[in-house]
């Protein structure tokens, strides 16, 4: 398993494309620091960058490498090596790939600044948006046999996540704005990845109040030791359940 996370690993690394979206975030970074010396700006500007940028990436880059690597899988399924090995460890050559290119993206211009405090919850939340999206990629992978169509339902999961589910949020707050809809708005955010790492990363710059009083519920319960736990769990869960799911069709899957 190892052999085969190290060949893949290194050879998405030698890719155009993994180069291309390191400097994109290198000159993002270096760009919103030259505009603004506040590195609690630069950390509120990136994250509009990394909570729709991140998620697209990752989705379009797994699809595409998950079907022009499928000689390759074959080949492996050729020799005496499980699937769930193969399946896993294509899953975690990509994944890491992309948690690189990301943390040196964002990380490296934040150290030559001396910041290392302030992007630390962008850093975490980031590599657990591409591992969210990673393993949704993968799933819309082994659905079907049509490239298209796959990059097609990756692509669904990332609008979905990324606009259409906070309109349908919005809705919900603005039709049923009479109640108290606090706990609701919680438990709506659990069943969205990217919505649950904005608020993560808008507690964190301390900005809440601006949020009014249900920013002020977010902080609370998100910043208190539980939500912390709740927090981290459901993005572990929404890791894991793609992952898992993927890994059983790829198991019975006819290639």
């Amino acid at each position: 398993m190892t052999r085969i996370i190290k060949y893949v690993f290194y050879d998405i690394l030698r890719t155009r494309f993994i180069i291309f979206y390191t400097a994109f975030l290198l000159v993002c970074t270096f760009a919103f620091f030259q505009l603004d010396g506040d590195f609690g700006k630069v950390v509120l500007s990136l994250m509009n960058v990394v909570l729709m940028a991140v998620p697209l990436v990752c989705v379009v880059f797994s699809t595409i490498h998950f079907f022009n690597s499928y000689e390759f899988i074959e080949l492996m399924l050729a020799q005496p090596v499980n699937r769930r090995v193969i399946f896993l460890s294509e899953y975690i050559a990509v994944a890491s790939s992309l948690c690189l290119a990301y943390v040196v993206g964002v990380g490296f211009p934040f150290i030559i600044y001396g910041a290392w405090q302030p992007v630390s919850t962008l850093l975490i939340t980031g590599i657990f948006l591409t591992l969210v999206f990673v393993s949704l990629a993968f799933f819309s992978s082994v659905l079907t046999r049509d490239k298209a169509k796959a990059i097609g339902i990756a692509l669904l999961f990332w609008f979905y996540f990324s606009l259409i589910y906070d309109g349908i949020l919005l809705w919900v707050i603005y039709t049923f704005s009479d109640y108290p809809l606090e706990k609701l708005t919680v438990t709506l955010i659990a069943f969205n990845p990217v919505d649950l790492a904005r608020i993560i990363m808008l507690l964190q710059l301390d900005i809440a109040a601006l949020m009014g009083y249900t920013g002020a519920f977010y902080k609370d319960f998100f910043g208190s030791s539980l939500g912390i736990v709740f927090s981290i769990s459901l993005l572990m869960l929404w890791v894991l359940w793609p992952v898992i799911f993927s890994m059983r069709i790829f198991s019975k899957k006819d290639l």
